[in-house]
């Protein structure tokens, strides 16, 4: 284990942060990449505004938490480095993401780069608009260890290159995207990049000057441990200047007379008006309480446990991983000989271990070529104990023996 590592873990307050999340008394929960067990003071959030609601009444409740809901871009801002006027909340990453990208104009001759495990919801965007425009999408080549090779990327950039959209750490395995050397890249070039940072967001430091990326979309519900129904993009204020939504009401765009709106000038015109308050409030619950533990110390030990789980089912025989590159993230794509994938995540969950798989439309270029499929996904968190990664890794062993 690495010094950072064994720091990371006398920071963090484990028996505290358990008592913290109620589900762990409930589950062995190793599927924080689709949904994280959520923190009390999220729930409480939630439930609180809730309550009150009922109490008081919607718009009255919405009234009373007004400067709370507020303080909501102010905590994201801080999360992921830039100001509160360059983030919009939204019910979920794919409406942020969507509501970037079709903004954006394009047509024949234009080309979109992407990398081979591009999330499908982003990539069936691209088909859609190729469809409509004529713009190419090209597959950005991956380096022998399988991750974007950014000389590669380099090597593909002229004149007709409108979009870099890629995602930072894929649905289906622990890969990790260069994400701020292809910034690096795009700013050269001038290129508008838009990253997709899902299943970063919650497990690893989120700077996006650093990252250099104009737009990023996340949720809500994964690492971050926030409600489902929950995401928020950020764009860039020189970016956002200049695009228009491709869908406002009159909370992004008020009227100014019959014949005429004006767009917000902020972020916020990409929002409608129209919100679930509640979860909103624990979404802000939520990016606090990372905040608190500090994402520097919550990577750390994530590494940690994923580097445990990702290595005891490399030594059992019966078992292939299939992640790719280094460093890997928290999360261990795996299948077991002999075993379809649905059957192991029900085996599991008959001994109180959540997990979840991944089926090759997930990530449909990465998938075809390296002929992938459906995987066992395993995302352990921080909050996670070394002796839920040993019982999982019992659980394991005997179904693989």
């Amino acid at each position: 284990m690495s010094q950072n590592n064994r720091d990371a873990r006398k920071a963090l307050d484990l028996p505290r942060l358990r008592a913290d999340t109620p589900g762990t008394r409930n589950r062995n929960h190793l599927n924080n990449a689709g949904a994280a067990l959520m923190p009390s003071p999220v729930i409480d959030a939630v439930i609180g505004y809730l309550s009150r609601e009922g109490e008081i009444g919607g718009y009255e409740a919405a009234a009373e938490a007004n400067s709370l809901l507020e303080g909501a871009y102010d905590s994201l801002a801080t999360f992921v480095n830039c100001t509160r006027d360059e983030i919009a909340i939204a019910e979920n990453a794919t409406i942020a993401w969507q509501r970037a990208f079709y903004s954006l104009s394009f047509g024949p001759g234009d080309r979109i780069l992407t990398a081979s495990a591009e999330f499908a919801a982003n990539y069936v965007a691209f088909l859609q608009v190729a469809k409509r425009t004529g713009v190419s999408i090209e597959i950005i080549p991956n380096d022998a260890s399988g991750v974007l090779d950014p000389d590669a990327l380099a090597k593909m950039i002229d004149e007709r290159v409108r979009l870099i959209a890629v995602t930072w750490i894929p649905t289906n395995g622990g890969l990790i995207n260069p994400a701020a050397a292809i910034g690096r890249i795009a700013r050269d070039n001038g290129i508008l990049y838009l990253l997709d940072a899902c299943q970063a967001a919650g497990q690893t430091p989120i700077d996006v000057n650093a990252l250099g990326c104009d737009i990023l979309t996340a949720t809500g519900r994964k690492f971050l441990r926030a409600p489902r129904g929950t995401g928020f993009m950020y764009m860039r204020k020189s970016v956002l200047e200049k695009i228009e939504p491709a869908m406002i009401d009159l909370y992004g765009a008020p009227c100014t007379a019959p014949d005429r709106y004006e767009l917000r000038p902020d972020a916020r015109r990409f929002e409608t008006w129209e919100k679930n308050y509640s979860v909103r409030l624990g979404l802000r619950e939520a990016v606090d309480y990372a905040l608190e533990i500090g994402v520097e110390n919550i990577e750390a030990r994530c590494s940690h446990l994923s580097s445990r789980l990702r290595e005891g089912l490399r030594g059992m025989r019966a078992v292939s991983v299939h992640d790719l590159g280094a460093p890997l993230a928290s999360i261990i794509s795996f299948t077991v000989n002999g075993w379809d994938s649905p059957a192991v995540m029900a085996y599991l969950a008959g001994k109180g271990i959540n997990v979840s798989v991944s089926p090759p439309s997930s990530t449909p270029i990465d998938a075809h070529d390296r002929q992938l499929p459906p995987v066992v996904r395993a995302s352990p968190h921080y909050y996670n104990t070394e002796e839920e990664i040993d019982t999982f890794l019992e659980a394991m062993a005997s179904l693989a023996s």
